[in-house]
């Protein structure tokens, strides 16, 4: 069908092949070039539509925004155009960031006001979870870490995005990716002009975010990088359970929402939720990289506890470390209850590391042999099955160095910061898997297939990727120092902010989809 763009047409659907709107006689093709398809929603100011561009080879899909000042005074239409050139502006300069829709084109026609994007195709995340449903701690976690890099960079560039929510965040079909739509064209600069003491207030009763999402200091038209932070919170508050701001319960004197009864989430986690979701702008998270700072350092910490802890092998069951666990606790409770011992003298604790370096020393000595042989014949990877990885991984290991699982299966499994250093892991099929942050160092993986995979912060050093298949995964930020790629498929692959060579890029197969270290899509 064809869509017309008159705000006063009385029916906006015609036939495909009309070139005049059957209703009100208005031009259906925009600019000479836009053939608009369907309407996509109205609100505030505007409504943005679905569209094909007749201009370019294959009619590809854009979106266009539309600017309706519903007014002719000619200081409103001036302030408007002001700021629609101004937003365009901003969302040019971080149209090039690869999670947010690029700017194609703005202009005006017919006193309208028009904005160009590139079509996203996908689900948001509210229809994902009408549709799959909430989800839990690990996967909440993994969307507000995606949103707070993005997050980051647009507050790098001086931007607040204020519509933060779920029905703003597109899951990118090609590659799993999430997207951050919907820059309005009055939400950036309307707090410029009524802090320059304009008496148009017309804008006022716009652009301040969704209710229920945007924190308070927002609706009163003072909105801060700290607002984004707040409205993320509230996204993941529903993300988990399903359930709008407004239709839970809230303290009457604090204003905070009593959302814990709705969701089970580790004290650590809502702690950092908590914070964020705090009414008062001073008690909150300032940033998207204070909260990253946070979620990273919690990692570091959970990582650090388990190396303190003896693992048990894939075989054992999740019983045997929960003994491990109370027994390592205990051992610390007992040696930090004695008050004695943690008044030991210098002197005492000399002789105490003396007496260890003694035995150390012989059991070196006695040793040397047995790692010289080691050296000459290394250990050969031990078999392991996917179930066995999974129940293990379950239970809280992450350590599966020099495993042999050629040909498992563990697509979509979650196995973020796992380490599998100098495993055998040929024709594994990691499809869709969380591989966040995991080391592969020294890893054969050739044809391994990792389509769609998160690999995010993942370590390849001296891999073996051959013929590796890894289209449509999110490789940002991964180490590739003298990896391996003959042959591997990177289509549509993100590999912004990776070491990956010249030489490296020149054995791989790449297309226009494929986001480059440089973080240009298709081009080095």
């Amino acid at each position: 069908m064809s869509y017309c763009l008159n705000p006063s047409c009385p029916k906006p659907v015609n036939h495909p092949k009309s070139k005049l709107c059957q209703a009100c006689g208005a031009k259906l093709l925009l600019h000479g070039r836009y053939h608009l398809v369907k309407g996509l929603g109205k609100g505030g100011f505007g409504a943005t539509f679905l569209a094909a561009d007749l201009a370019l080879p294959g009619r590809p899909l854009c979106v266009i925004k539309q600017l309706r000042p519903n007014t002719d005074n000619p200081n409103f239409l001036s302030m408007a155009r002001e700021l629609f050139e101004r937003e365009a502006r901003t969302l040019g300069r971080i149209g090039n960031h690869p999670k947010i829709p690029r700017l194609l084109d703005y202009f005006e026609d017919r006193n309208q006001f028009y904005l160009i994007q590139e079509f996203v195709e996908g689900n948001n995340l509210q229809q994902e979870v009408k549709k799959i449903g909430v989800l839990n701690e690990a996967k909440a976690r993994q969307v507000l870490k995606e949103l707070l890099v993005i997050l980051r960079d647009i507050h790098a560039q001086k931007v607040i995005h204020r519509d933060i929510k779920p029905a703003n965040i597109i899951r990118r079909e090609i590659d799993d990716q999430l997207v951050l739509i919907d820059f309005g064209v009055v939400k950036n600069q309307v707090d410029n002009i009524s802090a320059a003491g304009s008496n148009q207030t017309a804008f006022t009763a716009f652009a301040v975010g969704t209710p229920g999402f945007a924190p308070p200091e927002q609706l009163a038209m003072r909105p801060v990088y700290a607002s984004d932070v707040y409205a993320l919170g509230v996204t993941c508050m529903y993300l988990m359970t399903g359930k709008a701001p407004k239709n839970m319960d809230c303290d009457p004197i604090t204003g905070d929402i009593d959302w814990f009864k709705y969701v089970d989430v580790s004290d650590s986690f809502a702690e950092i939720l908590t914070k964020m979701l705090e009414v008062a702008v001073k008690s909150r998270y300032k940033s998207a990289e204070e909260v990253l700072q946070v979620l990273d350092l919690e990692n570091h910490v959970d990582s650090l506890s388990n190396s303190m802890l003896s693992f048990p092998t894939a075989n054992e069951p999740p019983s045997t470390l929960a003994n491990r666990s109370r027994m390592a606790y205990s051992r610390r409770d007992t040696t930090s209850s004695s008050k004695g011992d943690i008044r030991m003298s210098r002197q005492t604790g000399r002789m105490a590391y003396t007496s260890r370096y003694s035995r150390n020393a012989a059991q070196t000595s006695a040793s040397s042999a047995s790692f010289s042989q080691a050296a000459k014949n290394p250990p050969k990877p031990a078999k392991i099955s996917a179930e066995e990885v999974l129940k293990a991984y379950s239970s809280g290991r992450k350590d599966f160095g020099l495993k042999d699982m050629t040909m498992q299966d563990l697509q979509k499994a979650d196995l973020s910061e796992s380490k599998f250093h100098d495993s055998k892991l040929i024709r594994v099929n990691f499809q869709g898997a969380d591989l966040n942050k995991t080391s592969f160092t020294s890893c054969d993986m050739r044809q391994a297939m990792l389509r769609n995979a998160d690999l995010t912060r993942a370590l390849f050093n001296a891999a073996n990727l051959e013929d590796v298949d890894l289209r449509g995964a999110n490789l940002s930020y991964v180490n590739f120092r003298d990896t391996k790629l003959k042959g591997a498929n990177l289509c549509g692959a993100n590999l912004s902010n990776t070491n990956l060579t010249k030489k490296q890029l020149e054995e791989v197969k790449t297309n226009w989809m494929t986001i480059m270290p440089s973080g240009k899509r298709g081009f080095w």
